[in-house]
């Protein structure tokens, strides 16, 4: 598996380049915005690890390009830890985001993880006969990881995907934040409500007519999110 590590410093480049490779992983680097767009577009990669804070092209300038094209997971590593900056960075497309300094073996078990739901959600289904979920205008292909609406390709990411799919298979049940974190995450939930509050806003702006007033990803106040009537 190859990944593409943009980082601008060249000893936080190198350590987690070495440990990376000690994993069996292949690891380019880039030490800039421009050189990360060129070898993005250049050759195929598992996932991208993108610093924000580098030279002539920012990191979020370089997450806009990737995703005007492509769906690659894309995991941001940066000092700015605020919540203005995860939710920025989330919104614009990444799959993660850890914070500097960080634990080298913590970002190994994000890698995997994100590689691993992208691989399922990406995976060309084998079995004769497809299974389809509808609701109103939306048809959900699980064999094909494909999303429609009104007869037009929905491009979602690995996570909005499994999002829908869960709300689509479970339509009335009504899942709290925590819920969706550890199903979609598979992870522990700490408190951290960025991450399903920005994927939500992502997935509705992708799927819904009025994004403000959603018919499919439907708020239940005070409790969470369920799959609403569609249209």
């Amino acid at each position: 598996m190859k990944i593409l590590l943009v980082e601008d410093d060249v000893e936080i480049s190198e350590m987690l380049k070495n440990f990376l490779v000690t994993e069996n992983f292949e690891v380019v680097t880039a030490y800039d915005g421009e050189s990360a767009c060129e070898k993005f577009f250049a050759d195929e990669y598992s996932i991208v690890l993108l610093d924000l804070m580098i030279p002539k092209i920012s990191g979020m300038e370089v997450m806009k390009t990737i995703r005007a094209s492509s769906t690659v997971p894309i995991m941001i590593l940066s000092a700015k830890d605020t919540d203005s900056d995860k939710t920025l960075g989330l919104g614009l497309g990444a799959d993660d985001y850890v914070t500097k300094p960080f634990s080298v073996t913590e970002v190994l078990a994000r890698i995997k993880a994100n590689i691993r739901r992208n691989t399922q959600y990406t995976a060309a289904a084998t079995a004769e006969e497809e299974e389809i979920l509808t609701k109103g205008e939306l048809v959900l292909n699980l064999n094909a990881y494909s999303v429609m609406k009104n007869g037009k390709k929905v491009e979602l990411t690995a996570k909005e995907f499994e999002i829908l799919k869960l709300l689509m298979k479970n339509p009335k049940k009504v899942y709290t934040k925590e819920q969706l974190y550890s199903q979609i995450w598979n992870d522990a939930y700490m408190g951290d409500e960025n991450a399903v509050n920005v994927h939500i806003s992502r997935l509705r702006n992708k799927i819904e007519d009025n994004p403000r007033d959603p018919d499919y990803v439907v708020t239940v106040w005070g409790i969470g999110y369920k799959l609403g009537d569609g249209k």
